[in-house]
Order: C-alpha cells, then structure tokens, then sequence
C-alpha cells in the first residue's frame, strides 16, 4: 500500500508541475477567448455508483490531458441479489477502492476517455435461504430442499489487487464552476476468492450428485469463470472547479 501511495503522489506533483509550465495559456473555448490559469484546473468531486460513493480531485495539464485521483467505499449496492450460475444470492457489499486516471479529452470538450489503475479491496457477502421443501438449483443440477430448509452462505473478494481501467465519460459545465459528470468503464481484476458452505439438507434424483458437492463445484467455477474477471463501473456526480 506505501508503494501505491508513492505512484499516486509522484503522478499528481508530476501533472502539478506541468500545468504550472503552461499558466496563463489562451484558449479559444465555445464562450470566447479565455486564459487558461495555473489555478483554474483544480476541481474536487463527489460521485456514487456500482463501486461505491466517495470523492476524487482533478488537475488538467491542458484542456486535452488531466488526472484525477479517488476513492470510492461504503456498503452501497444497486441490487438487492446476485446471480451467480443461475443462482440468485442475497448481497452484502463492502468496496474499498482507491484509483488514479488519467483523462484524455480529444476534442478539449466534455467527453473524455480515461485509463488508469485501481487498488481494488473489495468484499461480498452472499447467502442463499431455500425453504423446506422447496426445488432450487445449484451449478445446473436439481434439488428439493429438506423439511429444514437448505442455506448456501459465504464471501466473495477482490482483495489487494492493483487492476488497469479503461472507461468513457462527459462532464458537462452548468455554471463557470459547477458541472456534473456521468462514467462508465471497467477494471480488470481476476476471478474474485470464493467460499461458499452448505448447510441443512437438499436430495436431488441426478445419479452421483449431492448437495454438499454442488455447492463446492459452484464456488470453483466462480474462481475460474471468465465473466467474472471484469469489474464493471457506472458512476455519477458533481463536481465544482476552483
């Protein structure tokens, strides 16, 4: 972590330093002509989405490069389950994410792309109640929960990783120092950690299958399934320019 800290504070004293060498500059925007000043790129925002809510501080070397550094944590969540194999869990989300963009705007308007890396410390609490005598699924293979019910609980994790990004965004102004902005992109991270435990009793009539080794199945293909290595990001907010 003192590592990242280190990227994340040489990269802001390195863009610092470059908008400094261009104070002062003229630019011709959709309003006029205008200086562009060493102070006029700061900005600090506020955001909410799949990652999280938190804040970020933005510096533009020029109207067509900036960087921004976040985070975004919280137990926040969009949905109230998450379909894993066709089985829909109960969610419980803690983010821990800590990033640093650079934003390319080709066009020195609202839309940029950005690509940068996050540090990606996240945790998922899952469970899955199935009532007494009820059918249910697990890892395709049919069961009927005992007359005590069946219950499918456990984490998944993104833990410590350092992931790239890429995404797309617009920033609109709606005054000379408000606007707001709107992000989608994803990292890439690798298959999370799973572990997933069985309890109570479920009996299915597929030969050679069980419960307790459906559920065990399942969690493997977690850990391996390709469609889980991405982690997708949709984030909105506001954000006010000094």
């Amino acid at each position: 972590m003192k590592y990242l800290h280190k990227i994340f504070a040489i990269s802001v004293l390195a863009t610092a330093a470059g908008t400094a060498m261009a104070a002062d500059e003229i630019i011709v925007t959709d309003e006029g002509v205008t200086s562009f000043s060493f102070f006029k790129p700061a900005a600090v925002r506020a955001e909410v989405g799949t990652t999280g809510y938190g804040g970020a501080i933005s510096w533009n070397a020029n109207p067509y490069v900036g960087v921004t550094l976040g985070y975004n944590g919280g137990d926040i969540s969009w949905s109230d389950d998450l379909s894993i194999n066709g089985s829909d869990y109960d969610l419980d989300m803690d983010n821990n994410l800590t990033y640093l963009n650079a934003e390319i705007r080709p066009w020195a308007n609202w839309f940029y792309m950005a690509a940068g890396v996050g540090y990606i410390d996240n945790d998922y609490d899952i469970e899955r109640r199935i009532g007494g005598s009820e059918g249910f699924t697990v890892n395709g293979t049919d069961f009927v929960a005992g007359a005590g019910g069946a219950n499918i609980s456990g984490q998944l994790s993104y833990k410590n990783n350092l992931a790239p990004y890429v995404g797309i965004g617009f920033s609109p102004a709606i005054t000379n120092r408000w606007g707001i902005f709107g992000e989608v992109g994803a990292y890439y991270n690798g298959n999370p950690r799973a572990n997933l435990t069985a309890t109570g009793t479920a009996i299915t009539t597929q030969p050679g299958a069980d419960f307790i080794s459906a559920v065990e199945q399942e969690e493997r293909d977690i850990e391996n399934d390709n469609k889980y290595e991405w982690l997708p990001v949709a984030k909105l907010g506001v954000s006010f320019r000094f």
